[in-house]
């Protein structure tokens, strides 16, 4: 199956290295699946960048204490899953939505945390199924072993 890419590119020509040929095709690959999560999310008006600080705003309401039921700008741009560079821009948009809510800090004025609000969560749950389904369509062809396997290369090249 190697060598695929060529074809795709209409490139007559090989790579000029393995390295090439790898580096391009994770580029590929991780455009066609971040365009497929765009276009299933197209309909509510969201972005994937903006679906992921959202999903982060949930998941911080399973933290233990109340306070850490929002998060700083600085919080959410630690846990994003792609480098954003205007986080405040994202949260300004979600919360023009009503899908995120913003606080000052009692303790410090100058900290703002932003808080997922009930109509939030309700997109949030009605998009789950539908989000699954993205991955799973491109993904679980792989089967568990070779899922696991890519995992593993894909996060030793990020270590």
């Amino acid at each position: 199956m190697a060598g695929l890419l060529l074809t795709e590119l209409k490139q007559g020509r090989p790579f000029r290295s393995r390295t090439d040929e790898a580096y391009l095709n994770v580029v590929r690959t991780a455009d066609l699946l971040k365009r497929s999560t765009a276009e299933a999310l197209r309909p509510h008006d969201l972005t994937p960048a903006q679906y992921n600080v959202l999903r982060i705003l949930r998941g911080a309401l399973h933290e233990p204490a109340e306070k850490d039921h929002a998060r700083t700008c600085g919080d959410i741009c630690d846990r994003l899953v792609t480098y954003e560079p205007d986080v405040t821009r994202l949260l300004d948009k979600l919360v023009r939505q009503g899908l995120v809510e913003r606080e000052r800090d009692r303790a410090d004025r100058r900290v703002v945390r932003s808080r997922i609000t009930p109509k939030g969560l309700d997109l949030l749950s009605g998009l789950d199924d539908r989000m699954d389904s993205v991955s799973r369509s491109r993904l679980q062809r792989l089967g568990e072993a070779r899922l696991l396997q890519l995992i593993e290369l894909l996060e030793e090249i990020r270590a």
